[in-house]
């Protein structure tokens, strides 16, 4: 009678049990082969019901250790949105590129962010918007208009459990979740012992040009300045503040008109954005003795610190800007006010590109 000799070594491998595979998981949680793979791998665009499924059954199946498991179960980011103010105001266009490269990201640890433009001194546009966006959004970070529209809007999704977060500007701290950006009054004061100790003596009268005092920060960035030039420089004088809109257009006719009534005018401080159009305004009168000091260190301002037609950039970098505010947009952020680090640039001491 013929019989097998099996040796201990091969009734092992005749014993062990295959080790489960992809094939297994998605047949026991009932989906495919492909949602299996993006939840494993933690790519974006799967429900979480259905992230919760699978990483069930990879465990049940032992394709997952219990470490593992917890790993890929932890809490997924919240679903955010940036509303960000549409127009001709080139720092704000780098913020947007900034938000749109993260929420191009695949992983699902990064986050399902996007990024909208809106009408940027409508406060009823904010205000729908803020409202449309928020059945999608766990979190809303948007540049804040300082307006009872606004406020109301915003009161109602915080106590629905939404987070606001004002970015740049600030608005009702009683009412938003957080506060991302300048100590705007501090940065106000910057501009004005600058382009006082610039114009090294001189007397004359100086101009402010503010996007919109429905701004906060553009506000609190007028006050700052006229408090310091009150205090350190009575031998210049400010004149009438503008409203621009951070519009270039606009910035070029309020500086030509300025320059027009004011022949004495020794310096101006962009509180907004948009310098380019008030650069033009200062060429076309052949104004390069005029100090010049502006927000937001972007291609235009870049260009306008290396040709000496501005003289100073105060600045707050873009990429830290965006992560603070993320960090801000989660449950577990803590604090109200996150203040970030104001840099000033000069034509000497420019960052490499």
């Amino acid at each position: 009678m013929m019989g097998f000799d099996v040796s201990s070594e091969n009734a092992s491998e005749i014993l062990t049990p295959a080790q489960p595979l992809m094939e297994d998981v998605a047949a026991r949680a009932g989906v495919s082969l492909a949602t299996v793979d993006r939840v494993l791998n933690q790519r974006k665009g799967v429900r979480e019901r259905t992230v919760g499924l699978v990483l069930a059954a990879a465990l049940e199946t032992g394709y997952l250790s219990e470490q593992d498991y917890q790993n890929l179960a932890k809490p997924r980011p919240p679903n955010i949105i940036f509303l960000l103010p549409n127009g001709t105001n080139p720092y704000l266009g780098l913020l947007g590129e900034r938000v749109r490269r993260l929420a191009d990201q695949t992983s699902r640890d990064a986050g399902n962010i996007r990024c909208f433009f809106i009408d940027s001194f409508n406060p009823d546009a904010l205000a729908t918007a803020l409202r449309h966006h928020s059945k999608w959004a766990d979190a809303i970070a948007c540049m804040a208009l300082d307006h009872p529209a606004v406020r109301e809007v915003t009161a109602e999704l915080v106590h629905r459990g939404k987070r606001v977060v004002s970015i740049v500007s600030d608005f009702a701290p009683a009412v938003r979740s957080a506060y991302v950006g300048l100590d705007n009054q501090s940065a106000g004061r910057t501009a004005a012992y600058l382009l006082g100790r610039f114009c090294a003596g001189r007397s004359g009268s100086v101009a402010v040009i503010a996007g919109s005092r429905i701004y906060r920060a553009h506000t609190e960035r007028e006050m700052g300045f006229q408090s310091l030039m009150e205090e350190m420089f009575p031998s210049l004088q400010p004149v009438g503040v503008r409203e621009g809109h951070d519009d270039r257009d606009e910035n070029y006719r309020h500086a030509l008109s300025i320059l027009d009534q004011h022949p004495g005018l020794v310096g101006i401080y962009n509180a907004g954005g948009s310098s380019d159009g008030i650069a033009r305004a200062l060429r076309e009168r052949g104004r390069s003795d005029t100090i010049f000091i502006g927000h937001g260190l972007s291609p235009d301002t870049r260009r306008l610190l290396l040709n000496g037609t501005m003289d100073a950039v105060i600045n707050s970098d873009p990429d830290s800007l965006v992560a603070t505010a993320i960090e801000a947009c989660r449950p577990s952020s803590n604090g109200s006010i996150h203040t970030i680090k104001m840099d000033i640039f000069l034509r000497e001491n420019l960052p490499a590109i």
